[in-house]
């Protein structure tokens, strides 16, 4: 419970309106004025001679003063939450002041004759200097009175103890919120920092008292209560450290919002939440060139395939604050696609948002919205990425993520789409899943597309998204929900991990970027083991594996690697203008073979065994490690039927090229 005289206290400064500030000037300035005129005549002597040049002086300076410092902005702020830029405010307004009121003093009195003397150039100096502390003190002394009432009040038993880890710029943002805001109920006692420069001095009144590695020994030294990590752009194995040492220590964490948090806008760097996981894993922040990738949708009609999905939801809304002409979010499922738009048109109110419900494999319906549309760039994330779901359904893998992207590719290339980019995966590189090899045909279509060198058909491969549906961490936290235990695959399984707006901003680069038939790879640095991860949900939880949660290793599934590669062998990585995506030269695929596409597709409409479909993918995609050792039916290697009544075959599986 408060005290009433902390509030009271509290209340006074913060009632110290402008106002009386106003008044206190008017009742300054004046005796600042005589104060000038007794230091440079040491003395009294002078009144008999410059009375009435002061008299005059202070009646038009004084006024002048005011009106000036008025103008500026003077009287329009809140001087106890002052700050550096409420410094500069006041040194314009007073310098702004001194230049009028000498000008006064110096000139326009002896030019109107109305005093004898002009006024000294040193008392116009010492005027000057004298006014900017008369000014300066009062709104001081509100600062410095308000903060410390607060930290007497956030200072009272019952206060939770703070040690800040970061004394950068967020570190002196949390340690100036905490003191001026105690409701918060935090008391900064201590700041940890890498910086040695830093050591020993102090930031806000608080100490930096060493190194992060010294978190445990302060935190137990200094009693604290809770750690709040102030570092939004460090990587994520520092935050990891900082988490793993408080939870030795027994300290809860929270942080800053990281860096991509920041940029979008959506967090401030006082808001502090809970450590997630996305914090342990982050990377420096990608420095993403703004000018070009707008450049991708200003003014232009962007078309979204997968919209509904975590890629295809992010990449709708970082484009719409790129000011496009139109956004065209295609999807299948209805509810995910209603969301998309509320959540867009909160975004962006005056946005012009087109949903669209439709299914990629649809070539009529395809072909009809690029016809009408005519999008100028085209994101194609629509796609199958589970892996076990693939395993078990082939044909469905077939058809949505190889017959879809050639159905939207076509429509692309027919009508007139500048760039087009599939997003791929890195399971894609010698794939031993459905999933992965579907993905690798995906790209083959796209690399079809070239020999324009006005238009950019390219493929974006990337890892795991931390976060989207399906994908590990929702599932380990269901599973820590239902009380454990959390399952794993293999003890030594590694993944390639990115947040959703990371690997989104990426793909915008990428866009950017893209010349003919290229497959850009964006850097996720090291891979991550699935066990570590596993563990760090488990402790940002607030339980422990082994007493409240149990690992549980269930062996690998159908389709599964232990590690994810980037590149296959024959492929020529080279950098591009970003340091965080590559170019990939990938050797094409020979899609018109015994088998090609068109019998592929065939194939998994007719339903053939699932081995033959299997077989048919080795065919293609050589690299394939999911087939089994025996040879294709014989009804799979039938030529491909005609066309059923009412359907047009996609352009893009019946030709070499477009």
């Amino acid at each position: 419970m408060s005290h009433p005289v902390s509030l009271q206290g509290d209340w006074r400064y913060s009632r110290l309106r402008n106002r009386y500030l106003a008044l206190i000037d008017a009742a300054l300035l004046p005796l600042v004025a005589v104060l000038a005129f007794t230091i440079r005549f040491e003395g009294t002597a002078w009144y008999e001679d410059y009375g009435r040049v002061l008299s005059m002086y202070v009646g038009i300076a004084v006024p002048l003063k005011l009106l000036v410092m008025w103008r500026l902005g003077l009287y329009a702020r809140l001087w106890r939450y002052a700050s550096v830029h409420d410094v500069e405010i006041v040194s314009v307004a007073v310098l702004g002041s001194a230049i009028v009121t000498s000008t006064v003093g110096i000139f326009l009195l002896p030019l109107l004759s109305v005093v004898p003397l002009r006024v000294p150039l040193s008392v116009v100096v010492l005027d000057a200097l004298l006014g900017a502390m008369a000014v300066a003190l009062p709104r001081l002394l509100v600062r410095i009175g308000l903060r410390r009432v607060r930290r007497r009040f956030v200072a009272e038993p019952g206060q939770r103890r703070a040690l800040v880890a970061g004394a950068g710029a967020a570190g002196a943002m949390i340690v100036r919120e905490l003191l001026d805001n105690p409701q918060l109920r935090l008391l900064p006692v201590a700041m940890l920092d890498d910086d040695a420069s830093k050591h020993g001095r102090r930031l806000h009144g608080v100490p930096v008292a060493g190194t992060l590695d010294r978190l445990d020994s302060v935190a137990a030294s200094l009693h604290i209560d809770e750690v709040i990590i102030a570092m939004p752009s460090a990587p994520g194995r520092r935050v990891r450290d900082v988490v793993s040492r408080a939870h030795r220590a027994g300290v809860p964490t929270r942080t800053v919002p990281g860096m991509f948090e920041l940029l979008d806008g959506r967090k401030s760097v006082s808001a502090l939440r809970s450590v997630q996981i996305e914090d342990l894993l982050r990377r420096e922040p990608v420095r993403t060139d703004l000018v070009r990738v707008r450049e991708l949708a200003a003014g232009k009609t962007v078309l979204v395939t997968g919209a509904g999905g975590s890629i295809g939801g992010e990449l709708c809304r970082q484009i719409v604050r790129l000011d496009p002409q139109r956004i065209i979010a295609v999807g299948r499922g209805e509810n995910s696609i209603f969301e998309l738009l509320e959540e867009l048109r909160r975004l962006a109110p005056d946005a012009r948002v087109q949903p669209v419900i439709a299914d990629v494999r649809d070539e009529n319906r395809m072909e009809a919205l690029f016809r009408a549309a005519r999008p100028s760039t085209v994101f194609h994330a629509a796609a199958h990425k589970h892996v076990p779901l693939m395993e078990a359904n082939v044909a469905e893998a077939i058809l949505n993520n190889v017959h879809g992207t050639a159905v939207v590719a076509d429509a692309a290339w027919r009508h007139g789409a500048e760039r087009f980019v599939l997003i791929s995966s890195d399971k894609a590189v010698r794939p031993s899943s459905v999933m992965g090899a579907t993905k690798r045909l995906a790209e083959g279509v796209v690399q079809r597309y070239t020999g324009d060198p006005g238009r950019h058909f390219v493929s974006v491969r990337f890892g795991n998204v931390l976060g989207s549906r399906g994908s590990v961490i929702p599932t380990f936290l269901k599973q820590i929900q239902a009380g454990g235990p959390v399952t794993i695959t293999h003890r030594e399984m590694r993944r390639y991990f990115m947040t959703i707006p990371e690997a989104v901003q990426l793909v915008l680069q990428a866009g950017v970027l893209a010349e003919d038939g290229e497959v850009f790879v964006l850097d996720m640095g090291d891979p991550v083991r699935i066990y570590d991860l596993a563990r760090d949900v488990i402790r940002l939880s607030g339980l422990e594996e082994g007493n409240d949660i149990e690992i549980l290793e269930v062996g690998m599934r159908p389709g599964e690697k232990l590690y994810e590669e980037l590149f296959f062998d024959a492929e020529n990585a080279s950098p591009t203008a970003h340091p965080k995506v590559l170019r990939a030269r990938s050797a094409t695929l020979a899609l018109d073979g015994p088998v090609g596409l068109d019998q592929l597709v065939a194939m998994a409409r007719r339903g053939v065994p699932v081995d033959d479909l299997r077989a048919a993918i080795k065919l293609l995609v050589p690299e394939y490690t999911g087939v089994p050792d025996r040879p294709m039916h014989a009804t799979a290697r039938l030529s491909v039927p005609e066309p059923e009544p009412g359907r047009r075959p996609a352009r893009a599986l019946a030709q070499t090229g477009p």
